[in-house]
């Protein structure tokens, strides 16, 4: 059975849902398309700092980029 990787974010979806790459978030928030990359595919996290960046240039509030525990 293969593992699944844990979700922590959202940024993926929310930027799917507005219709919007990351190519752009990475040139909006001056990071590296690698960056955004992973943190879309749960490789790496933002930091806090980066979460709020990110929540501030899509419109949403930080709770809407996170996953939560409940089911």
């Amino acid at each position: 059975m293969a593992s699944q990787k844990k979700r922590y974010n959202r940024i993926k979806i929310v930027l799917i849902e507005q219709e919007k790459t990351n190519i752009w978030l990475a040139e909006t928030l001056n990071v590296s398309r690698t960056t955004v990359s992973k943190w879309c595919t749960n490789d790496n996290q933002p930091t806090v700092e980066s979460l709020f960046k990110i929540a501030e240039v899509l419109g949403v509030e930080v709770c809407e980029l996170l996953v939560t525990g409940k089911k």
